[in-house]
């Protein structure tokens, strides 16, 4: 259906028609080459899943794939997405060659942290010598194709460096960020048995350094088959770093060397392995918040085309933008910023607090460095929003012509507050998808215009859509998030899966033969634009209610005195369902029976009495990951009787313990009459709040104080 600008959902943003976009350069390209008389995005967007092959065939032109030898056969249409098929067949070409493919003075990274003065800027020249050096010493050392290194490191410049070494030569990468405790390094790293890491001395975050040796050093002596650690001295000098207690280590300066010619010292000829598009390039990995992280192979070229296709053509990037994307090395986002070298845009780099010294600093470097595409996960905006931080007031922000946010759904407050304190003029591009295809199902578009509270579009040669738990496609209802159609950045497999059970097990066990995401979702027919609901498998379902958490939240933004929310199911033995809400409250805000009823009204109005949650408890922290995702599985695991181990994914996994052992949630058997809800206990760690089967009884519980057991895991 093509979009209407006159739909219910409010307009926040519309493209200048008269600008001419890489998409519709893409679209006309399409018409002359299959003749074909494609005039709109939807349009062009149901080609490109109904004719995948020549959709990616036309893909691979366009985006100006490098490479030494040519496909035999794009993809066997005989196949379908579960036989995992192969892609581009008979190709060769090399990631890194493609990412290094501009040899100028136009700077490549643009790198900066807190704690350190000024921007370091290197440009593309500079970085391919510093490459072919790494990668001479990579060889030097024994590293060939097909071997693991991997990085235990934050986002700099060495870390990219270090990769495209690495994919030069056809070794494997693989990297987590210094914030991961040991335990959750070790449940990665140790089920791909590494030969080569790089890591630094210490890292700073919220104004304080941390010692990174120590942590370091334990997960050296839990990779025996490590051959080699190169320390990167980040926060002190090398003269001023001990590195005797780590096996097998040496500086950066002593690798770097190693790699120089030996009698010139001059920089060596970089050499491209030629290999197969479905060549190994990253091992990426689940979130390990329930069970030991699954380890996903994702090729070189499937990587490779799919993150082209989103930056030339979804992002509109050229070389005369510049890119920042705050994350880090363990969250694929880090994966995805990286490619655009391949366009030959600047990267810039950021390591450290996004609110220290002031909640200000990306926005300096916006100005500063004239970014022009600033990404984010949505827990910042929402958190400016809550500070008052109001860019658009402080900074001229010229350059910036596209916000991207990801994580976690972004509210439609967000949009309010992007288009009313930050810029009006510039595209809002919610993006969805995840580690398992190392890119994105839908998100920014900019021939389509941006309506509060939904992705765009549906990206091209995706084939998504939205079903009911009959395997029925719906419309302007919640269901699962499926793609249909087979799509070169599918893993390949997983590591230590000769079977392919655990990959199948992972995506095609609820519907047979389709990839099902693991997302709720909502498609809209007039905008053609999706709301994101949350995970689907901690999908709610009270009294046959079937209904995403992220519309409970939605509301939850509203009131000023709650900062944050949890909601999550709870099953009985009878294999019934009642929904739990957890309220964090602000420092000025106070958990009491009114904000409880409020709290209901605002649900009831919102979206109706059956949503209201049966229980509400106050919590003093809710779980999220290092990567700033809400945890709702754990706690929903948890508060059913299971033990949480995994907890080197967590930013704060002292949080899981408030919720074992809640009195108010033991005994949970189903309907109930009032006399039968749970007795408070004066024990209990959760101010509390229940909600009756009927809609006229109330009962709410003494309000007590939440103590916080302390951290037992490591982070910043």
């Amino acid at each position: 259906m093509d979009r209407q600008d006159d739909t219910n959902a409010k307009v926040m943003w519309t493209p200048d028609r008269k600008k001419r976009t890489n998409m519709d350069a893409f679209r006309q390209e399409v018409n002359q080459n299959y003749n074909l008389k494609l005039e709109t995005y939807d349009e062009l967007w149901r080609w490109s899943t109904e004719n995948y092959a020549d959709f990616w065939e036309a893909c691979w032109k366009f985006v100006d794939i490098v490479h030494s030898k040519s496909y035999d056969q794009v993809v066997d249409r005989e196949k379908n997405i579960s036989d995992i098929p192969e892609w581009f067949a008979g190709s060769r070409l090399n990631f890194a060659e493609n990412l290094l493919r501009y040899t100028d003075e136009r700077v490549a990274l643009y790198e900066a942290a807190e704690g350190k003065q000024g921007v370091e800027c290197i440009t593309y020249k500079q970085l391919r010598d510093k490459v072919a050096i790494l990668a001479a010493a990579m060889k030097h050392m024994g590293i060939n194709a097909g071997d693991r290194v991997v990085g235990y490191i934050p986002n700099c410049a060495v870390a990219i460096e270090a990769m495209l070494a690495a994919a030069s030569i056809g070794a494997i990468w693989s990297s987590t960020s210094p914030d991961f405790g040991i335990m959750g390094v070790l449940d990665r790293f140790k089920q791909i048995q590494p030969k080569l890491i790089f890591s630094v001395d210490a890292v700073v975050y919220n104004g304080k350094a941390h010692s990174h040796d120590k942590k370091l050093q334990q997960v050296v002596m839990g990779l025996p088959e490590l051959e080699r650690v190169v320390v990167i001295p980040y926060v002190k000098k090398e003269t001023e770093i001990d590195i005797s207690n780590i096996p097998n280590s040496v500086f950066l300066s002593e690798f770097l060397a190693s790699g120089l010619v030996a009698d010139s010292g001059d920089v060596p000829q970089l050499e491209f392995e030629q290999l197969p598009f479905n060549h190994p390039l990253y091992i990426m990995y689940s979130s390990g918040t329930t069970g030991a992280p699954k380890c996903m192979v994702h090729s070189a070229g499937g990587t490779l085309i799919q993150h082209l296709k989103e930056h030339i053509l979804h992002g509109n990037m050229t070389r005369k933008d510049n890119i920042i994307y705050y994350t880090t090395t363990g969250w694929m986002m880090w994966n995805w910023l990286v490619s655009a070298l391949a366009v030959g845009s600047g990267v810039v780099l950021y390591d450290g607090s996004p609110l220290v010294p002031s909640p200000d600093v990306l926005w300096d470097l916006v100005d500063q460095l004239e970014i022009s595409i600033l990404g984010t996960g949505a827990k910042w905006l929402s958190v400016l929003n809550e500070k008052g931080v109001h860019p658009g007031s402080t900074h001229k922000l010229t350059s910036l012509h596209t916000i991207l946010s990801t994580g976690s759904p972004l509210t439609p407050n967000s949009y309010d507050y992007v288009y009313s304190k930050i810029k009006a003029d510039l595209l809002l591009g919610s993006i969805t998808g995840g580690t398992d295809l190392i890119s994105c199902f839908a998100g920014q578009n900019p021939t389509v215009p941006v309506y509060r509270g939904e992705l765009q579009s549906r990206n091209l040669g995706m084939a998504i859509e939205c079903w009911n738990h009959e395997g029925k496609a719906v419309y302007n209802e919640s269901g699962e998030l499926i793609c249909l159609q087979p799509f070169p950045s599918m893993p390949t497999h997983f590591w230590n899966d000769p079977d392919g059970v655990k990959y199948k097990k992972a995506y095609f066990c609820k519907y047979p033969g389709v990839w099902a995401h693991g997302d709720f979702c909502m498609i809209n027919p007039e905008t053609g634009g999706i709301i994101m609901q949350g995970r689907s498998d901690g999908t709610l379902n009270p009294n046959g209610v079937r209904f995403g958490s992220a519309d409970i939240y939605k509301l939850i933004e509203d009131f000023k005195e709650i900062q944050d929310s949890l909601c999550v199911p709870q099953r009985s033995a009878n294999n019934e369902e009642r929904v739990v809400l957890f309220l964090k409250m602000a420092d000025e805000g106070d958990f009491s029976q009114e904000l409880v009823r409020r709290v209901k009204v605002a649900i009831r109005s919102g979206l109706s009495a059956r949503h209201i949650p049966e229980v509400i408890l106050e919590t003093k922290d809710i779980p999220y990951t290092i990567n700033g995702k809400k945890v709702e599985v754990a706690v929903k695991r948890i508060i059913s009787g299971e033990d949480i181990q995994q907890r080197g994914a967590f930013a704060n996994p002292g949080s899981l313990d408030l919720y074992y052992n809640i009195p108010e949630l033991q005994g949970y058997e189903g309907s109930r009459s009032l006399k039968e809800l749970p007795v408070v206990s004066s024990t209990s760690s959760m101010k509390v709040h229940h909600d009756p089967p009927s809609p006229n009884l109330e009962s709410l519980s003494k309000r007590r104080q939440v103590e916080s057991p302390s951290n037992n895991g490591d982070k910043r």
